[in-house]
């Protein structure tokens, strides 16, 4: 269950979101405009999307365990390409091959996790891959700015090149220790997964609601570090740490709302989620550095909180054989939003030379997905 935490991290916090962390390093060694950043990390989210595709045909076809080695053989190889990439174009295509395997490890990640436990604690193992992804993201925090300070904006293909070992390591232990009792798929899940998710009660909210974070934690995830630095004037270790808190706060996020889930309900779980959004992100617009900090850490809760609760949702609502088509097909809705949320972001951010308006618009995002978040389906 730990490596299967821990090779999420490689997925998402290595093969995804550490561009975000480094986005100002990348653009100025670079030398490109914050919309070019924008559509280069819009290739790793295009790629998530298209593997999202593959996986809901996979996944009917093939054992989760098998998708899920693939996808970190992808996402290690990913890192790899964008270590060495010189140039936009070479750096998307590495984040393009990490985003496929990033769709193909995280999907069937958490219900391998979550039967290697009894019933009654399933959600704790579904809570443990967001915490695999917080701690990855803290990595990366602390090693950007440590690398950053002595290397300057060149140091993004050193970190790039030390994720690949970690993931490397872990593809090995991977391969060798874990396994899943799974019988052979039944191929039915219909186009992209959606026949196997209509048979889910309440699929309608649940794509709409995990469509909406998935648009509006990119406008923070991505943008966090650059935001600090041009607009509140922070040092680039200063955003580092901010970045740092977050990913340490993922860590406990994550575990902690999936027991408030299992105690009260997955739905009133993730409305406490969504409500508590637009109140970090406001303070973070401020720019005051000890609330910064604190919202950071709050909004690190969140982060890891939601992707887990939408998870569960659909883990406490499938059969094993309807899960992963059914997650990839609401992946696909979840994908498509973060396509679009980069390039949104960073051509609101060269349009009003700030970021403040990229921040109010995810501010207001949590507030529709509370909105999404009452019209689930009240537990039994």
């Amino acid at each position: 269950m730990v490596l299967v935490a821990l090779a999420a991290a490689v997925g998402q916090a290595f093969g995804r979101f550490s561009y975000g962390v480094l986005l100002p390093a990348i653009r100025d060694d670079l030398s490109i405009s914050n919309t070019l950043a924008g559509l280069v990390g819009s290739a790793n989210m295009g790629a998530y999307l298209f593997g999202t595709l593959c996986v809901a045909w996979a996944t009917a076809h093939y054992r989760l365990i098998n998708v899920m080695r693939l996808g970190l053989f992808f996402a290690t190889g990913g890192l790899l390409l964008a270590g060495l990439a010189t140039t936009p174009l070479t750096l998307a295509f590495g984040l393009l091959i990490a985003g496929i395997g990033g769709a193909f490890l995280w999907i069937p990640a958490p219900i391998i996790a979550a039967d290697a436990l009894p019933p009654n604690k399933r959600h704790l193992a579904v809570g443990l891959m967001g915490s695999g992804i917080g701690l990855g993201i803290m990595f990366v925090s602390l090693l950007s700015g440590e690398l950053r300070s002595s290397q300057g904006d060149a140091a993004w293909s050193s970190v790039y090149l030390i994720q690949f070992t970690v993931g490397f390591l872990l593809l090995i232990l991977t391969l060798s220790f874990v396994r899943h009792a799974q019988s052979r798929p039944n191929g039915k899940s219909g186009i992209g997964g959606f026949g196997a998710l209509r048979r889910m009660p309440g699929w309608i909210p649940m794509i709409l609601a995990y469509s909406t974070f998935g648009f509006m934690y990119l406008l923070i995830l991505g943008f966090l570090t650059t935001r600090l630095e041009d607009d509140s004037g922070w040092a680039t270790q200063d955003a580092a740490l901010a970045f740092s808190l977050m990913g340490f706060a993922m860590i406990f996020g994550g575990p902690t709302f999936a027991a408030l889930a299992n105690r009260f309900s997955t739905r009133l779980a993730v409305a406490l989620a969504f409500g508590l959004w637009p109140m970090f992100v406001g303070v973070i617009i401020t720019g005051w550095p000890i609330a910064t900090l604190i919202a950071c850490v709050g909004l690190g809760f969140l982060f890891s909180a939601l992707p887990t609760l939408m998870t569960l949702y659909v883990v406490e609502n499938t059969t094993t054989e309807d899960y992963g088509p059914s997650f990839s097909a609401a992946t696909l809705a979840f994908g498509v939003a973060q396509v679009i949320s980069p390039p949104i972001g960073g051509f609101l951010a060269d349009l009003t030379g700030a970021f403040t308006l990229v921040f109010v618009l995810a501010a207001g995002l949590g507030v529709l997905g509370l909105v999404i978040t009452l019209s689930l389906p009240k537990p039994d």
